[in-house]
């Protein structure tokens, strides 16, 4: 099978014109037209139905359309890597982060990538697990590390080094609640401050609940809610705000001794569970097996 013909497939499925397919290839619309008809006679059906000026995939064209797509990906990512092997290059590396890894991840990996891998194109994106998940989907992100326990299980993505990471409470050294409660603060006397969080997923939320009761419910519970850990950490440190959440995400402010570990009467036993997630199947990059290797090492409680 000629891979130009699916490129030119993939070209006229994506912008639904011969003419604007055939400036994007920049090429002939005659010469589009003779690729698309090879590629129906070899799959030995229609794959467009041309209605006037509009062009409708056919049930066969549709079938086509994400096989066609991943195929010209691998075959694209196969010659990147191999032409970047050649040069003894790593090439560019495109990273999601969920929240808890974001605060724990972003700022050691640039600072790495910069001193040890400085000709490195390296794009970190950070959004909901589902936005991530669709852009490693379609190709725009080569790997997420993520709390997996908001990702559901399907053949398409492989997830590895799974670390599960303890959560807790966390406030400034010296907060009112250290010196009143030193053997460990009842819940109800958090409820007095304001609870700084991400968005939890609800298997976290019913482990709140079975721990302390409704009132931890975290719709009620969270006043301060960002998916920007560092910054609910900063707030922690500035005022009598207490942080929910992974403990790892605080341990550069904890090992300083600006930020401590709140003792609690009854102790929180959740945990996050992080991982690498990457697509099945897909052809590694280069510079993939370095950020697996970083995350390998730096992903730890």
């Amino acid at each position: 099978m000629n891979l130009r013909h699916l490129e030119h497939w993939l070209a006229l499925a994506d912008t639904g014109s011969f003419s604007r397919a055939a400036e994007k290839l920049h090429i002939t619309q005659s010469a589009l037209s003779r690729s698309i008809q090879a590629l129906e006679e070899e799959l030995g059906g229609p794959l467009v139905d041309r209605v006037g000026k509009k062009n409708e995939l056919t049930p066969l064209g549709r079938s086509v359309l994400a096989r066609a797509r991943r195929i010209v990906h691998e075959a694209q990512e196969l010659q990147q890597g191999a032409a970047l092997l050649q040069q003894g290059g790593l090439g560019t590396l495109r990273v999601g982060l969920g929240s808890g890894p974001d605060a724990m991840l972003m700022t050691p990996w640039l600072v790495f990538m910069a001193q040890h891998h400085p000709t490195v194109q390296v794009t970190v994106s950070r959004g909901s697990t589902e936005l991530q998940l669709n852009q490693l989907r379609e190709r725009q992100l080569d790997a997420l590390v993520v709390d997996v326990r908001r990702v559901e299980a399907a053949p398409d993505l492989n997830v590895a080094h799974v670390v599960e990471m303890r959560a807790g409470f966390v406030c400034r050294q010296g907060h009112p609640l250290l010196g009143r409660y030193p053997q460990g603060a009842p819940f109800d006397a958090l409820l007095a401050y304001p609870i700084a969080s991400i968005q939890l997923s609800q298997e976290v939320a019913r482990l709140l609940v079975d721990h302390y009761g409704p009132q931890a419910n975290p719709a009620q519970m969270t006043t301060l809610q960002s998916e920007d850990i560092a910054s609910l950490l900063d707030v922690v440190g500035q005022t009598d705000a207490i942080y929910l959440g992974i403990l790892g995400a605080a341990r550069e402010a904890m090992a300083r001794g600006a930020l401590v570990e709140l003792p609690m009467r009854t102790p929180l036993k959740g945990q996050a569970r992080l991982g690498l997630i990457t697509l099945t199947g897909r052809t590694e990059l280069p510079a993939l097996s370095v950020f697996r290797e970083f995350v390998q090492q730096h992903m730890t409680d």
